[in-house]
């Protein structure tokens, strides 16, 4: 979809998939239950024309991301620590987080 880029990354133990798009400061952007980083696609593009580089993963158990088994694999620190491990595999010190909720 219009250059958006798409990948594995490791982070926490997981492979987690993300779709990304631009270069600057990073804006990642966090789906809510049941989506996708499809939801984000017209914002990805949006900001990525704006100098921003939009980052939007599918987090632990949704699309491509692994999912693991165990429900403990899901807890609150868990998606944290997936969080921590993404920024820290982008290089980068902070980001400009967004997140959707779903209706």
């Amino acid at each position: 979809m219009e250059g958006i880029s798409h990948r594995m990354v490791k982070v926490n133990g997981i492979d987690m998939h993300i779709a990304e798009k631009g270069q600057g400061p990073v804006v990642l952007l966090l789906h809510g239950f049941p989506e996708l980083w499809y939801s984000w696609r017209h914002q990805i593009l949006a900001l990525s024309s704006l100098g921003y580089r939009a980052v939007a993963p599918d987090l632990r158990g949704y699309g491509d991301t692994e999912a693991p088994p165990s429900s403990s694999s899901y807890s609150c620190l868990q998606i944290v620590g997936d969080l921590s491990g993404l920024i820290d595999h982008l290089g980068v010190e902070q980001v400009f987080q967004s997140t959707r909720l779903s209706n």
